[in-house]
C-alpha cells in the first residue's frame, strides 16, 4: 500500500497502517512531516531516513523499532516532534547506546517503551532545545538528579502511569522553565519540601502519598493548577505562604480534618511550629475550584473558607459532615455539592451564594446537592437571598419542610428535586415559585397533592411512587395545555407533564 500526500501538498507524506517494515525509499526529498506510525519498522538506519533532513514531524508510534542508528538524528536541524512512542526502546537502551543528538527537538514522546530507571539517558543526554517530554506508561522507579540532565530546557514533563518510588533532592532543580509536571499514577508516598516555586501546573493524583509540605518560604509560588486527589493524605496539605493556587484537587483522600495536623516529629524536621501552620493553609484567595469529596471531614469551619474570596465551586460531598453554615463568606461560589453526608443542621445565611448559576444548562454538578440520607429540617428562609436555580434535597427519609422553607427563591427557582424523602404531607405552596417548571417528589409518602393557591408555572411533576388514593384533577391550577390521562388509583404511576 502506497503513502499519499494530504492535501496535495509534497511536503506531508503518511505511510500510517501500511504494514511497511522499513521507511519507504521513493519519498520525495524536502518532506517536513512523516507519519509512519501503526507499521512494523524494527531498525531505523542511516540509509532510510537520514537524508530527510528537512523533517520538521517524524511519527513513529507504534512500531516495533528496537534500534536507532546512533546520530541518526544528527543533521535534521529542523525536526521539532520526535514520537517514539509504543514501541521496543528498551531493547535499545539495553545495548547502552546512545542515540545522539536531537538538535532542535522540541516535543519528544517515549511513552509506552517498557523503560526503565536509568535508560532515559541514552535518549535525553543531548537535547538541548527540548521543551516537552512524554515518558508516561514506562517502568520508572526513581528519578536521579542527574535525569534530565541533557535537556535543561524542559518546560513539561509527563511521567503518569509508571511506579516511581523515589525522587532525588534536587532532580528538577535545574529546570528552571518546568511549568507542568505530570507524576500522576506512580507509587510516591510522600512529598515533603516541594521547592519548585516556578511550576504552574502539578498533578500527583493516584499515588500513595500520604504527606504534601511545601518548602517553609516566602518565595511566591506560581502553582496554579494541583492535583492530589486519590492518595491516603489524612489532614489538609501543607502549601506555600505566598501563592496563586485556583484549582485543588484533594478528593479520594483520608482526609479527618482540614486542619494542617502533620505528626509532631515530621513537622519539626521542616522548622514548622503549629501556631503557624494553622493560619498557612487558610491563604487561598486566588482558589476558585476546591474539591474535597470522598474524604472523612466532619467538619468545614468557617476559618478554613474564609480568605477564599475567589471561590467558585465547593464539592465536599460523600464526607462525614453533620452541620454546615456559612454566612457571607462565599461571594462568588456558583457551585456546591453537599451530597452523601449526614447533615442535622445546614445553613446559608442572607446574601451567602450572590452569583449561583443554572447548573443544569452549564452541564455541571447540581448547585446545591444535600443527598445526606440524615438531613431533617428544612427551616424557614433556609435559602433567602440565595438566587438557586436547582435544588436537590432527595435522599433524606423524614425530612420535615416549613412551609416557608423555600422563601426568597420565587423568581429563580426552576428545578426542584425531593425524591425518596417518606414525605407524607408538603405544606409548601409551589406555586408562588414564580419560574418552577420541574418538581420530582416521586417515591414519598404523599396522600394529598402539595399546596397550590394560584396557577402554577410547573411543567412537569413526578409523583410516582406515593399513596396518592384519590384527587380533583380540576382543582390543579396548572397552565396545562393539555394532560396526559390521569387515573386515581393509588397504585398508579403519576407523572404529570406539560406539552
Amino acid at each position: 500500500m502506497s503513502c499519499f500526500y494530504r492535501g496535495g501538498s509534497l511536503m506531508d507524506v503518511f505511510c500510517s497502517n501500511r504494514s511497511l517494515r522499513c521507511a519507504p525509499a521513493n519519498l520525495s526529498h524536502g518532506i517536513q512531516t512523516l507519519d509512519l506510525s501503526r507499521n512494523m519498522l524494527q531498525n531505523l538506519t542511516l540509509e532510510t531516513l537520514a537524508f530527510h533532513t528537512s523533517l520538521h514531524n517524524l511519527n513513529l508510534h507504534s512500531n516495533k523499532i528496537q534500534f536507532i542508528q546512533p546520530d541518526l538524528f544528527k543533521d535534521m536541524t529542523n525536526l521539532k516532534v520526535l514520537d517514539l512512542s509504543r514501541n521496543y526502546l528498551d531493547v535499545f537502551a539495553l545495548t547502552k547506546t546512545y542515540i545522539g543528538p536531537l538538535p532542535a527537538v522540541e516535543s519528544l514522546d517515549l511513552s509506552s517503551n517498557g523503560l526503565y530507571t536509568g535508560m532515559t539517558d541514552y535518549f535525553l543526554s543531548h537535547s538541548p532545545l527540548l521543551e516537552n517530554l512524554s515518558l508516561s506508561g514506562n517502568s520508572i522507579t526513581k528519578i536521579a538528579k542527574n535525569t534530565f540532565n541533557g535537556s535543561l530546557g524542559l518546560r513539561g514533563i509527563n511521567l503518569h502511569n509508571n511506579v516511581i518510588l523515589e525522587i532525588e533532592d534536587g532532580a528538577f532543580d535545574s529546570l528552571h522553565n518546568l511549568t507542568e509536571l505530570d507524576l500522576s499514577k506512580n507509587s510516591i508516598t510522600c512529598i515533603t519540601d516541594f521547592n519548585l516555586s516556578k511550576l504552574k501546573v502539578l498533578n500527583l493524583s493516584k499515588n500513595s502519598m500520604e504527606t504534601f509540605q511545601t518548602a517553609d518560604s516566602d518565595i511566591e509560588y506560581d502553582l496554579l493548577y494541583l492535583d492530589l486527589s486519590e492518595n491516603r493524605i489524612p489532614y489538609f496539605p501543607l502549601l506555600p505562604r505566598r501563592n496563586k493556587i485556583v484549582y485543588l484537587d484533594v478528593s479520594r483522600n483520608q482526609l479527618y480534618s482540614v486542619n494542617v495536623t502533620g505528626p509532631a516529629e515530621e513537622l519539626a524536621i521542616l522548622g514548622h511550629s503549629s501556631s503557624n501552620l494553622r493560619t498557612r493553609h487558610q491563604l487561598l484567595s486566588n482558589l476558585v475550584y476546591l474539591d474535597l469529596s470522598y474524604n472523612q471531614l466532619k467538619s468545614i469551619p468557617l476559618s478554613f473558607i474564609c480568605s477564599m474570596l475567589s471561590l467558585e465551586v465547593l464539592n465536599v460531598s460523600n464526607n462525614c459532615i453533620s452541620s454546615f453554615y456559612v454566612e457571607d463568606l462565599l461571594p462568588q461560589v456558583r457551585v456546591l455539592d453537599l451530597s452523601y453526608n449526614s447533615l442535622q443542621n445546614f445553613s446559608l445565611g442572607e446574601n451567602t451564594l450572590q452569583l449561583l448559576e443554572d447548573s443544569v444548562q452549564n452541564k455541571t454538578k447540581p448547585l446545591l446537592r444535600d443527598e445526606n440520607h440524615l438531613l431533617k429540617v428544612v427551616p424557614a428562609n433556609a435559602f433567602y437571598n440565595t438566587p438557586l436555580k436547582l435544588l436537590d434535597l432527595s435522599l433524606n427519609p423524614g425530612l420535615e419542610m416549613d412551609p416557608n422553607s423555600l422563601s426568597g427563591l420565587e423568581n429563580s427557582l426552576v428545578h426542584l428535586f425531593l425524591r425518596e424523602n417518606n414525605i407524607s404531607k408538603l405544606m409548601t405552596d409551589l406555586s408562588l415559585l414564580n419560574h418552577l417548571k420541574f418538581v420530582d417528589l416521586s417515591t414519598n409518602q404523599l396522600t394529598t397533592l402539595p399546596l397550590w393557591n394560584k396557577e402554577s408555572s410547573i411543567e412537569s411533576l413526578n409523583l410516582q411512587n406515593n399513596n396518592l388514593v384519590s384527587f380533583n384533577r380540576c382543582s390543579l391550577h396548572f397552565n396545562f395545555l393539555s394532560c396526559v390521562p390521569l387515573s386515581c388509583l393509588c397504585d398508579c404511576i403519576l407523572f404529570y407533564t406539560k406539552k
